[in-house]
C-alpha cells in the first residue's frame, strides 16, 4: 500500500463502504464468477486506481461503480503480481 492512501484504507468510510460492496454483490470473486467459478472474493479493488490526484474524490474511492470483489489470485493478475508480496531487486535485495 503507498503511503499516501494509508488513510483512506484505514478510514472508517472506507471500512463501511468495502464492507457493504462485499455484501452487495454477495461475497464471490467476480472475475472469476463471469467464468462460472464460485470463488470468494477476499479484496475490494478500485477499477481506476487510487492515486495522489484522485485520493480525495470520493467518487473514485468510495463508489461502488469503481470497485469490485476479487480473490487474490485475480487481483494479482490485474496487478501483474506472481502471489508474492516482495520483489528483489539488481543487488538480490528482497523489498516490499
Amino acid at each position: 500500500m503507498k503511503d499516501f492512501a494509508k488513510g483512506l484504507y484505514s478510514s472508517k468510510a472506507w471500512q463501511k463502504t468495502r464492507d457493504a460492496y462485499k455484501r452487495k454483490v454477495g461475497g464471490l470473486c467476480e472475475e472469476c464468477l463471469k467464468q462460472g467459478i464460485y470463488k470468494p472474493g477476499e479484496i475490494v479493488h478500485h477499477k481506476e486506481h487510487i492515486s495522489q490526484a484522485n485520493i480525495n474524490d470520493p467518487s473514485v474511492t468510495l463508489s461502488f461503480d469503481n470497485l469490485e470483489l476479487l480473490c487474490r489470485d485475480c487481483h494479482a493478475k490485474i496487478h501483474d503480481r506472481r502471489k508474492r508480496r516482495y520483489k528483489v531487486d539488481e543487488m538480490g535485495r528482497v523489498w516490499t
